[in-house]
């Protein structure tokens, strides 16, 4: 008998679940919803994720009286059931909280630790497994922390309908079958995750409209709604996940679980054009960088260059390219890592970007010869909680690849990260290729790894305006970039904000990546690019997951824009 059968069944739940969706629901159907879709427009509360049912979800919590903190950790709960690849109880994240009135948001940093037995140089060879590279599981306590501190619904009330979901099942949409599809063709020799997530152990392809079922996920969920976090760090739920670690040889032992704590963190923040600007602090790289990179192009006039001329991509990308530099040299965990406190200042920015020239490419190796040593022969999602007064919620949380290490523990039908891939893999090797070995996220025991996401809110007058995120690897950063350049420099409608194609600069490799669309609407623009010596590379059809809220200044109104690179869902009230 697997471990996490001692916990309640499914079907000796049944009634409860059932009890505790109808409170919630007060509906007969998803499909019977108003204000759905890609947008959504409410005065009231707005829920925007990559996931249907998983929105909808959240929205019903905020119809049954529960807060944006509340509809935000029944969205995730329920991503972890919808969206697999990425959703999860296996990984960790960041939140931002803010309520009308607060001077700034708090930051709830529920980031993956390295397990105790780590080391620095344990992945210099080269050589790892699945295994190794599960970081210690942060979500389900970083939840708890946020409800403990701000919820108002019950714990079981924000839980239990996701273990509903897992248990009846809901009808994948097509962008779900291409993603389970992809990930079952790639894993036949991973007999778990064929049987929980393949449709007949895998032997049939999914298709839009089937019906996905995972009774032991419902378990588990079922027993972290019934006994809290407790059950996922010390109880019953330690014993399924210590003897995945023991199957295949990895790290983590049931003393990093029972010493895992999320941390309270202050956001990091800076102003752009009047707006204030709040994002993940470190061990996520992402607030900085944003911050150091609309410091920068605030030293110049791009509306009036225009949006898609040449002048203002080239200055975004030179933006790019130093910010991320930067990130290779100083970031870290902060528990670990003294954070250099000029990097979001206006004098630095204003320093970096007189060395930009208005005409030529910056060589990347150049700019950062004194960390460039010579070479050598992403998945996460994100969503975006408003409530009807005003509270809102910004989350990102990842298992770092798609589907993150593919383990799903044996009994309870969850999916493990392979966080400590973030970790900086060979020390004092940082390479053209984009390979960096720099100190500040070189792997240690305890060390939370440094992170791309960059959950966002923009304020104006203590209110929040903008609520947005994005998954996408070392993209992250940018993707966000271009959504708040978008909106606050060019006064795009949030729809326009969310849709317009995307780039990406990571200072190394010394590339460009271009959305499709950008090649295809502004020939001119990407022709000047290369003119400048910039090196182009086709991205593909998206960049990023966008699920962003915009709230009116004027009257209060609450736009949901669902990025459709990804067919996500907005649900209003």
């Amino acid at each position: 008998m697997h471990p996490a059968r001692s916990i309640p069944s499914v079907f000796s739940v049944g009634i409860v679940l059932w009890t505790i969706a109808a409170v919630i629901a007060g509906r007969a159907s998803w499909a019977d919803e108003l204000k759905e879709g890609k947008d959504s427009q409410s005065r009231l509360g707005i829920v925007v994720s990559v996931s249907e049912p998983a929105s909808v979800i959240g929205r019903e919590v905020l119809d049954a009286g529960g807060n944006a903190v509340d509809a935000a950790v029944a969205t995730a709960f329920a991503l972890a059931v919808t969206w697999p690849e990425a959703g999860n109880i296996g990984g960790g994240g960041f939140m931002l909280i803010h309520s009308p009135g607060q001077a700034q948001p708090i930051m709830i940093d529920y980031r993956e630790k390295a397990p105790a037995l780590a080391t620095v140089d344990m992945f210099a060879n080269g050589r790892t497994s699945p295994h190794l590279l599960v970081g210690v599981p942060g979500t389900v306590r970083g939840l708890q922390l946020a409800h403990n501190r701000f919820g108002r619904l019950a714990w079981e009330q924000l839980v239990l309908p996701a273990a509903r979901l897992a248990a009846e099942g809901f009808e994948i949409n097509d962008e779900l079958a291409k993603s389970l599809n992809e990930v079952i063709e790639t894993s036949r020799n991973n007999a778990e995750l064929l049987r929980v997530l393949g449709k007949d152990n895998g032997r049939q392809v999914w298709r839009a409209g089937d019906r996905l079922i995972q009774n032991d996920l419902a378990a588990t969920l079922t027993s972290i709604a019934t006994e809290g976090a407790d059950a996922f760090y010390t109880g019953p739920l330690v014993d399924s996940l210590e003897a995945e670690m023991e199957r295949g040889g990895g790290l983590i032992r049931r003393s990093d679980l029972a010493a895992y704590e999320p941390e309270v963190r202050v956001p990091v923040h800076g102003t752009f054009r009047g707006y204030e600007i709040f994002a993940a602090a470190p061990p996520s790289s992402g607030g900085i960088a944003l911050i150091q990179m609309l410091n920068m192009v605030e030293t110049f006039n791009l509306r009036q260059e225009g949006r898609w001329s040449p002048l203002t991509l080239h200055l975004m990308i030179e933006s790019m390219r130093r910010a991320y530099l930067d990130r290779a040299k100083f970031l870290g965990d902060p528990d670990f890592v003294d954070i250099p406190q000029h990097l979001t200042s206006r004098r630095y920015a204003a320093e970096l970007a007189q060395t930009i020239s208005p005409t030529t490419a910056t060589s990347s190796a150049e700019l950062g010869a004194d960390i460039l040593t010579p070479d050598e022969g992403p998945n996460t999602t994100h969503f975006s909680v408003i409530d009807r007064d005003g509270m809102a919620v910004s989350n990102t949380y990842t298992l770092e690849n798609s589907f993150g290490s593919r383990i799903v523990v044996q009994g309870a039908g969850y999916l493990l990260n392979d966080e400590m891939g973030d970790f900086n893999p060979r020390p004092g090797v940082t390479d053209s290729r984009g390979l960096i070995g720099t100190k500040p996220n070189l792997v240690a025991p305890g060390k939370r790894m440094l992170s791309s996401m960059t959950p966002v809110i923009v304020t104006r007058n203590q209110r929040a305006v903008l609520v947005t995120g994005s998954p996408g690897g070392r993209t992250i950063i940018n993707t966000v970039f271009c959504v708040v350049l978008n909106l606050l420099e060019f006064e795009m409608p949030i729809r326009d904000a969310v849709d317009a194609p995307r780039l990406h600069h990571a200072w190394m490799p010394d590339t460009v990546t271009l959305e499709t669309g950008l090649h295809r609407d502004h020939p001119d623009a990407v022709a000047g690019l290369r003119e400048m010596g910039h090196q182009i590379v086709p991205r593909g059809s998206r960049q990023g997951d966008a699920h962003s809220i915009y709230i009116s200044e004027s009257d209060g109104m609450r736009w949901g824009a669902a990025d459709q690179r990804r067919r996500g869902w907005a649900s209003g009230q």
